[in-house]
């Protein structure tokens, strides 16, 4: 009995109190992901494509190639979001574009990887498909009144800080020895342009349309001057910050006009609305028809057709042509594509578009001063045309700022440095429009000036 006794309370109740850990510390394991995907997982379907790509049997298609751009995307994202310091100066987009180049550099990727990449991002056509998604999304789900109201308001900002910004760019450019046309298309563009998924990508459509060239040697130019430049203008934003706190009469701690009923007008959201997977599969088709359309009038009235996508869809929200549903689900593929692919699309190409090499060559402490004057000009013209727009110049100042940022991640990461979340409608008018306002203007002379 007394055998029996020990045995229950020894080693069977030692056996009980390590089932009941082992759970709590699966469950600690579990908790760790990596994206939206548990450590365990993520490890188990990372081993499923190395093994694939090392016995060469990885599909040299769109399922290979998104698997590899997927599981490198997650995890160079997941990590730029945490890390220190580099979080808070777009870090997702820069690992995701430059380890990638680095590691195709260092021969990382065997034949079998680099050919699945291939095959989705340039026989496929991943690239375009992706710009038609966030370009259609992005306008048409824009609300309307902050559409019409907030261009208004934010017309004069934005007019004078893209002028200042280009004429200091140029004289800052020729000091440093850079010829003009080189500067204005492939260093100030880039930075003003709105970013890379709705700047870059589409102007280097537009200039390999123009030029002839494949449109990788121009992402390649370009990304290096908007990374810098959104970097100067987190930077910015952290010392407005400051500023405001130290004098309070030029701040309306995270209020842009001085009469606040304009200010609810543009900060009004729609109703979110419940997510409907047919309709995203109409707003699919839209994004598809409206990069088709212009492809079609491109060859008739001369302008590169990722410019007249970007017309079409701004006069089609603004004309209400269609029925709100539509919009909606244009909008949530947007938000899909965005949310989901946008890491992904970085690594593809960084693997694909930008060689090591060529950004190397690209940047110098010269290159950095012209994209870094780029921005001061842009932000220091936001601050001094304020007392004339009935604003504050710090918020006006940031949400000019916002135009030289890496898109909706740059508005984030300069809302964010700056502690002003809640003025995202504005800063979205000035990454957007402004941006696609700048990648029409750049298109249209270039093709004036070649």
């Amino acid at each position: 009995m007394e055998n029996a006794q020990q045995y229950e309370t020894g080693p069977l109740k030692q056996t009980e109190a390590n089932r009941e850990r082992k759970p709590g510390q699966r469950s600690k394991w579990f908790g760790l992901k990596v994206g939206v995907i548990p450590l365990p997982h993520y490890i188990g379907l990372a081993s499923i494509l190395l093994l694939a790509s090392y016995f060469s049997k990885l599909p040299s298609d769109m399922i290979g190639g998104f698997a590899v751009i997927i599981i490198l995307g997650m995890l160079l994202g997941d990590i730029g979001l945490k890390v220190p310091i580099l979080k808070d100066i777009g870090g997702p987009a820069i690992l995701s574009i430059f380890v990638p180049s680095v590691l195709v550099f260092l021969n990382v990727f065997n034949p079998s990887v680099m050919d699945a990449v291939t095959a989705l991002m340039k026989e496929a056509n991943f690239l375009y498909f992706y710009i038609s998604c966030l370009v259609a999304g992005s306008i048409l789900g824009m609300n309307r009144t902050v559409l019409v109201k907030g261009f208004v308001r934010m017309f004069v900002p934005l007019v004078a800080g893209t002028l200042a910004s280009v004429g200091m760019g140029l004289l800052t450019g020729m000091l440093f020895g850079y010829t003009p046309y080189h500067t204005f298309f492939y260093i100030i563009v880039p930075i003003i342009g709105g970013g890379i998924g709705e700047g870059i990508l589409p102007l280097s459509i537009a200039y390999s349309q123009i030029l002839g060239e494949p449109s990788s040697v121009y992402v390649s130019q370009m990304i290096p001057a908007a990374i810098i430049g959104n970097m100067a203008a987190i930077v910015c934003a952290g010392l407005l910050k400051r500023l405001g706190e130290k004098r309070p009469h030029l701040s309306g701690n995270g209020m842009l006009i001085k009469s606040g009923a304009e200010n609810d007008i543009l900060s009004a959201r729609e109703e979110e609305k419940k997510i409907d997977f047919a309709l995203m599969g109409g707003g699919l088709l839209l994004a598809c028809c409206f990069f088709i359309l212009g492809g079609l009038l491109s060859q008739f009235v001369g302008i590169p057709g990722a410019i007249i996508m970007i017309i079409a869809a701004t006069i089609v929200k603004y004309a209400k042509l269609l029925p709100a549903k539509l919009e909606h689900g244009a909008f949530h593929m947007y938000k899909f594509i965005s949310t989901s692919l946008t890491w992904p699309l970085m690594v593809g190409l960084g693997m694909l578009y930008v060689p090591l090499n060529d950004v190397v060559n690209v940047i110098s402490p010269g290159y950095v001063l012209v994209c870094a004057s780029v921005v001061l000009a842009m932000v220091g013209s936001g601050f001094f045309v304020a007392r004339w727009m009935n604003m504050y110049p710090v918020e006006s100042a940031i949400v000019t700022g916002c135009h030289s940022g890496l898109g909706g991640t740059g508005d984030v990461a300069i809302l964010s440095a700056s502690n002003r979340m809640g003025m995202m409608p504005f800063a979205q008018i000035s990454t957007r429009l402004g941006g696609a306002a700048t990648v029409i203007a750049a298109a249209l002379l270039m093709k004036m000036f070649s």
